[in-house]
């Protein structure tokens, strides 16, 4: 297969992100399956007529709970969230997320310099962890910042922050949306311990940043695995990375119809591209109960068929999220969601009103 129809890239994106032609994962374990699938599941806070997270999960899962994500990550142990751009990852998958955490602990702002500026402080909540988590910020007395900070108010808030993004503490689990930290050995289960080989990893999040978008523009593989591996790829060593996967038959080029750009999707994929082009619905696309022309989807805030300009790209529709900007500035209004409708997105709702 060298090319695909428009029609094939949208239905292919929406299927391949559990959306269309209906809901195919059921339950607690439908949840799980889901974050295997779309490789990430962005967390937000904001709870209006429920978290964009559990939006997401409503128009995926048949019978979705909205506890169900907290039981999967914080009981079953299935999951961790991570990550300045918050999100939740299957817990195998932690062996080579330790590789990036090593790195955020050696370069920028929370790398060595910040260690060495509050390696007291780092001890004295280490030490309390250990001898009394979980523990929450609130646990901590800890100084005023003298400096507005989004991660939080006093100097043990950062502290929090930094052994959590190198790994050292992981989120035990949420009371609300509030974090409760815990020592990574108390946390992860002991199989996932242990560090990735470098190369491994970095191998891993090559295919895992063109899995998450499905399908990508060729020339967005290098920004997108740099920032997975935590270090600059040079356009040489992203254009020798792609050469290779796609000598080892991981990666396709492939051609979209009326677009000039190049594209690239991993190979296990194809066999649903080929099916998709041929007017077929893949067999493991099959729907559980309803389609998605029997009902329509509110889609989640964050969704990645849809958020970032890709509602346009993708189908031709306006969409942004208002809620942060002013009231004067909105064009639709505060929590606006896209409606799904077949395989198009043909309205949008502000569950808010």
């Amino acid at each position: 297969m060298d090319s695909i129809s428009r029609l094939t890239f949208r239905r292919f994106l929406l299927g391949s992100q559990g959306l269309w032609p209906g809901r195919r994962f059921k339950g607690l374990k439908g949840v799980a399956d889901v974050l295997r699938q779309t490789e990430a599941l962005q967390l937000d806070p904001l709870n209006i007529v429920a978290r964009s997270q559990e939006i997401a999960m409503y128009g995926r899962v048949l019978d979705f709970k909205p506890g169900h994500i907290y039981q999967m990550a914080y009981e079953k142990r299935s999951a961790f969230d991570y990550g300045g751009w918050l999100a939740m990852y299957p817990m195998e998958e932690l062996p080579f997320w330790r590789t990036y955490m090593k790195r955020r602990g050696e370069y920028g702002r929370w790398g060595t310099d910040f260690a060495r500026k509050n390696l007291a402080l780092i001890k004295s909540v280490k030490t309390a962890l250990k001898e009394r988590g979980p523990l929450g910020n609130r646990d901590f007395e800890g100084a005023a910042l003298k400096e507005w900070s989004y991660r939080g108010r006093k100097d043990t808030a950062l502290v929090l922050y930094y052994l959590w993004l190198t790994g050292e503490v992981m989120i035990s689990h949420r009371k609300g949306f509030d974090r409760y930290y815990d020592l990574r050995e108390r946390v992860a289960p002991s199989e996932f311990h242990h560090v990735a080989p470098e190369m491994e990893a970095e191998d891993f999040f090559a295919r895992k940043s063109i899995s998450f978008m499905n399908i990508m523009r060729e020339k967005r593989f290098r920004y997108s695995w740099q920032d997975a591996i935590m270090r600059t790829v040079s356009p040489r060593e992203a254009d020798r990375k792609l050469a290779e996967m796609i000598e080892q038959n991981m990666v396709r080029p492939i051609r979209l119809e009326g677009s000039k750009e190049k594209w690239i999707v991993l190979t296990r994929d194809l066999p649903a591209l080929e099916a998709l082009e041929a007017g077929r619905t893949p067999k493991a696309w099959k729907p559980l109960n309803t389609t998605t022309d029997e009902e329509v989807t509110l889609l989640a805030p964050l969704e990645m068929v849809s958020a970032r300009g890709r509602a346009k790209l993708v189908f031709d529709f306006d969409y942004v999220w208002e809620v942060y900007k002013p009231l004067h500035q909105r064009r639709w209004g505060y929590y606006t969601l896209p409606i799904l409708y077949g395989d198009d997105l043909v309205a949008r709702l502000d569950p808010k009103l």
